[in-house]
């Protein structure tokens, strides 16, 4: 089949959970199908380092990410009923392209990767020769936005953001809905974000392809090693892991020096947020920002952490830990979606009290370590290569509605 893939950033190189996704997708899609992709691109990406995609996809054609500025946030925020996530990605030059392109050649499918491209919704459900439209919810972006709402109210000095969320968890709701209706089908990471979506559109299928992982790269790894006691991975700049970053370290990190003072803790990801600028000078902690591999980080972990307490979908960060054999310790939400047992696969802890104290355990007990390990990377081995998880998604091109073939 002839593939359309709009992304909300260039899936190349893949670093962080969406661009991950989309890479891995493209190159097993690859390999059955014609793959175009339509993109954003970052600052920091450039289309001449994207090798391998180009080799993999018909074409790429890329769109600079629009730039906003607060006061047009506020603006949108204040004269539209639409949630923020519409307004990010809004580009009359990526509509125009979009439009060439479905005018230019005939698709099967075109595949909309997460909810800040639903506003494009509207260009491919009018194209000539309509094609099959399938959207990707990465996350259920509303509970994302509840979750960071209750999670900001416990903290005054977070009410204005709690506030922001409130009005986005609202507004996400209907919006959220609609793209899902729109779509032909739907695909969603996990079944928790699966029952948050059938929540607000009881009468949508949804189909569930889990996030997956690169089982060679990431169970053979034999490379180099950066020794830490604990390790987190992610994108910096992302709110749910500046989150769990901040109440790592405010609320949990003092137990844990107190039981073992000379534990070592690595924050590893791109952009680093300004809210994350104390931990920084607070002993044992080192943000490390930018790296080009997280696998010496995680090959080098006593023990991995995802102490997460908002947001939504799968943490292809976990499936990475777990993967390499990392012994992990994580909250419930951090887990969410993956169907492991607590003290089986890794150790589950919500409270800064229990959270310390597993990881304490965890410090002292290497039988226990190697247990839990071996346990995880078998889990992640026999669900989550990818090879194992694409044919799902082309199952659903297959059962395209007969209305909807090309002509």
């Amino acid at each position: 089949m002839r593939l359309l893939l709009l992304t909300p950033q260039l899936p190349y190189p893949p670093h962080q959970g969406t661009s991950l996704r989309n890479y891995h997708l493209i190159a097993q899609l690859a390999q059955r199908h014609q793959v175009c992709l339509l993109s954003f691109l970052e600052p920091d990406q450039s289309l001449d380092n994207a090798g391998p995609l180009r080799g993999l996809c018909e074409w790429v054609d890329v769109v600079p990410v629009p730039q906003r500025s607060s006061r047009s946030r506020l603006r949108q925020m204040l004269t539209t009923r639409q949630p923020d996530m519409a307004w990010r990605l809004w580009s009359q030059d990526f509509r125009d392209r979009l439009v060439r392109h479905l005018a230019e050649a005939t698709f099967d499918v075109v595949q909309i990767e997460a909810i800040e491209l639903a506003p494009y919704l509207p260009q491919v459900e009018e194209a000539e020769s309509r094609p099959l439209i399938v959207y990707e919810d990465h996350n259920a972006e509303w509970v994302l936005q509840q979750r960071a709402c209750l999670a900001d109210l416990g903290s005054p000095a977070r009410w204005p953001a709690a506030a922001y969320s409130f009005v986005q968890w609202m507004r996400l709701k209907a919006y959220e809905a609609d793209a899902c209706r729109r779509a032909d089908h739907v695909v969603a990471v996990s079944e928790a974000d699966q029952d948050a979506i059938l929540a607000i559109a009881p009468e949508v299928k949804v189909t569930i392809v889990p996030n997956g992982v690169d089982l060679d790269e990431y169970v053979g790894y034999r490379g180099p090693v950066e020794h830490f006691d604990l390790v987190f991975t992610g994108k910096m700049d992302f709110r749910p892991n500046v989150d769990a970053m901040l109440w790592l370290g405010q609320q949990v990190w003092p137990l844990i020096r107190r039981g073992r003072p000379q534990t070592r803790l690595a924050i590893v990801g791109q952009r680093p947020h300004r809210r994350l600028e104390p931990l920084r000078a607070v002993p044992g902690i080192t943000i490390t920002g930018w790296v080009p591999d997280v696998r010496p980080y995680i090959a080098g972990s006593t023990v991995y952490v995802a102490p997460l307490r908002v947001g939504g979908g799968t943490r292809l960060k976990l499936l990475q830990a777990m993967a390499m054999r990392a012994a992990v310790v994580a909250t419930s939400l951090g887990a969410e979606g993956f169907p492991v047992t607590h003290d089986h696969e890794l150790l589950l802890a919500d409270e800064p009290d229990s959270f310390a104290q597993a990881v304490l355990e965890l410090l002292g007990d290497p039988e226990r370590r190697a247990r839990l390990g071996n346990a995880a990377q078998r889990f992640v081995a026999a669900n989550y290569g990818w090879h194992a998880l694409v044919p799902r998604l082309e199952a659903l091109y297959e059962a395209r509605p007969d209305s909807h073939r090309p002509h």
